[in-house]
């Protein structure tokens, strides 16, 4: 399977390369001799931190106690803790404001501190490999792994920028988009944090929307947003989706494309002829996710299994 990606995707490796030596990657080391010469040689890197400049956090994954207070964000002065054991179908990140628990879905703001920004909730950190989500459908919706088949669900190797959502968004798998033709995912939207830190998994960080990817997976519609945080040093740099190098949109794009293909899993697809849309656009789009969540959350459309605080 990897010579036959190897003859498909011959540029993947380079636009790869290319993106780690950039500043907004910041991952290899200079002497590095790591090389990648397929999408599945890609995946199936182990995220060895010794081999990066910019090492990933510690894994709450790595935390072994049943219970432990961890520090996840000064932002609104969230806290997160941790139960179960790390790495098994019990463990769960939660969030508390103060004495109270919150759902980092419904109950944490999704608009930032200044116009434009918004409130980002990191499930994976960069370099890392577990598959870490927002619960949906339990209550409080903490930070579980997702499972599949019974089996704890992990990347066949690293992603390479911070992962997570935007709160109080919902992808409506009951609506369908006019030009795309799919429904959405029955998820909050999703975000690509590219700034030059990792960030710990459970921190809330505000971020600036530079574009969106609109993902088609097994024919839902599955938003990408791409973004920087307000506080990391590219956000200077970057206000729009132009702005951002070719190597890290093209990265961002074919990694998605690929990552479950080791699972003997068809190729993603992408609308708009596999197009970046702006920042502008970005922006409408997590509005109208916004609007989805409103009425989800208020009971105007029916949540199904999912947990929404209103039962």
């Amino acid at each position: 399977m990897a010579m036959v990606m190897h003859r498909l995707m011959p540029s993947f490796a380079r636009t790869i390369n290319s993106h780690f030596r950039h500043p907004a990657a910041n991952l290899v080391n200079a002497g590095s001799t790591m090389r990648f010469f397929s999408p599945l040689a890609l995946l199936s890197v182990p995220a060895a931190s010794s081999a990066w400049s910019t090492a990933a956090p510690r894994s709450l994954l790595s935390v072994r106690s049943s219970s432990r207070v961890v520090p996840a964000t000064v932002l609104h002065g969230y806290s997160t803790a941790t139960s179960g054991e790390a790495s098994t179908e019990s463990f769960r990140l939660s969030f508390a404001e103060g004495e109270s628990t919150v759902s980092p879905w419904h109950d944490i703001p999704l608009k930032g501190s200044s116009d434009g920004t918004y409130n980002a909730v990191i499930e994976i950190p960069k370099m890392t490999k577990a598959k870490m989500e927002v619960a949906t459908k339990e209550p409080n919706n903490p930070i579980a792994q997702d499972m599949k088949k019974g089996k704890l669900r992990d990347y066949h190797g690293p992603i390479f920028w911070n992962y997570g959502c935007l709160p109080q968004t919902w992808e409506d798998p009951n609506a369908k988009h006019p030009e795309l033709g799919c429904f959405g995912d029955d998820d909050p939207i999703d975000v690509v944090e590219i700034g030059s830190k990792a960030l710990a998994m459970g921190t809330v960080a505000e971020v600036k929307p530079l574009g969106v990817l609109a993902m088609i997976d097994d024919g839902e519609l599955d938003w990408k947003v791409i973004a920087v945080a307000t506080d990391d040093d590219l956000a200077k740099e970057y206000s729009d989706i132009d702005d951002v190098p070719d190597a890290v949109k093209d990265g961002i794009r074919e990694w998605f494309r690929w990552y479950k293909t080791p699972d003997d899993k068809p190729l993603n697809g992408f609308g708009f002829d596999e197009k970046w849309l702006d920042a502008k656009s970005a922006g409408e789009v997590i509005e109208e996710t916004h609007e989805a969540w409103k009425k989800l959350r208020s009971g105007d459309v029916e949540a199904g299994k999912l947990w929404t605080g209103k039962e």
